[in-house]
């Protein structure tokens, strides 16, 4: 589709400056932009790429008004509007109403008329999917299992027994919720399972990445608020509550019973440990250990930078002495402090 810069500013909002007839038909960055498409600055430090860009129009912040002459849409936020025409000129590709011949549905399942059930799909008994949601081929939606409207499964995504899911939830392919908890009891050398009874409860407009794994609760069921954004390859275990609009990147792993707050950030490859809690509106870096709760807002690093492996290793010793080192600090500057006194 097209649009022209007229036709942004009424949906979007911003100051047109410029042809207002202008029509894009696609967004692209500045150095490979087409006289048809919008390119955007964000920041002061990109303007110059203006000078050499051919795109059709800009977004630009509402600073730079006189930073190019093209047709341009200011904005206090340009990385945010960019975003909206984009998801405008890019709708996602939607499969025809019904269900296909090919998935398997449960004679009690409740199907909305608008809904998408495509081939090799399962449906379980009692489960509830909502208008205009749109389950992709070989999804398995168990028993029960209730998903809101305007949702999007893409393929493979398997939902366990009880579970729920809000509206306009994007599951991409291979994430599965609701799988066992690890728990198990020790017996006599011998591990028995522990049977994992609560459910998983996602919000409206969650976005779930692939391959993510989010287990069900033990007793009490794991928690995704709304708005929360998790990326692939995250593991979320039983009993975690991940507050509202909380975005979590790739590689994460959460141990059980974590409580994490609204509005975080946490970077790749984080690790949290289990039966802690996380204030609203932290931010952790990527690869860091959290391994006790973090009772005040602000930003957590753990992650020590990379050296060569001589040097680490020559390190790593030091680390094992530290205790050592410290004591004979205490021991040194009490000494100091009674010679001090003596003199």
């Amino acid at each position: 589709m097209a649009a022209t810069l007229t036709e942004l500013v009424a949906r979007f909002g911003g100051e047109l400056v410029g042809d207002g007839a202008q029509a894009v038909s696609q967004v692209a960055p500045l150095d490979r932009a087409t006289p048809d498409e919008i390119g955007f600055v964000s920041q002061g430090k990109y303007l110059t790429q203006l000078a050499d860009t051919r795109a059709g129009a800009v977004i630009l912040p509402a600073d730079a008004r006189d930073a190019t002459d093209l047709p341009r849409i200011l904005t206090p936020n340009p990385y945010l509007y960019f975003a909206r025409v984009s998801a405008l000129l890019n709708p996602p590709p939607r499969p025809p109403a019904g269900i296909h011949a090919a998935a398997s549905v449960a004679p009690d399942a409740e199907i909305a008329a608008d809904a998408s059930i495509a081939a090799g799909a399962v449906v379980g008994s009692g489960a509830y999917i909502g208008a205009r949601t749109v389950v992709g081929p070989n999804c398995v939606v168990g028993e029960h299992v209730r998903i809101g409207v305007d949702c999007l499964l893409h393929a493979n995504v398997t939902l366990y027994h009880h579970c729920e899911v809000g509206d306009r939830a994007i599951l991409h392919s291979g994430c599965v919720i609701g799988s066992d908890g690890f728990g198990f009891a020790p017996n006599e050398g011998r591990w028995e399972k522990i049977p994992q009874i609560g459910r998983v409860l996602i919000g409206s407009d969650v976005e779930i990445g692939a391959c993510t794994t989010i287990d069900r609760g033990a007793l009490e069921d794991t928690v995704v608020e709304e708005g929360v954004k998790l990326d692939n390859l995250i593991q979320v275990a039983h009993n975690v509550v991940i507050g509202a609009h909380t975005v979590i990147a790739a590689c994460t792993g959460i141990a059980g019973s974590a409580k994490i707050g609204r509005h975080c950030t946490i970077g790749g490859a984080a690790m949290i440990i289990g039966h802690i809690e996380i204030a609203d509106n932290t931010r952790i870096s990527t690869n860091t250990l959290i391994t006790k709760s973090l009772p005040k807002a602000g930003t957590y690093t753990s992650a020590p930078p990379f050296t060569e492996h001589e040097v680490w290793q020559k390190n790593a010793v030091h680390m094992r002495n530290l205790d050592k080192l410290v004591n004979r600090v205490k021991q040194l500057e009490k000494r100091l402090n009674e010679l001090e006194s003596k003199s």
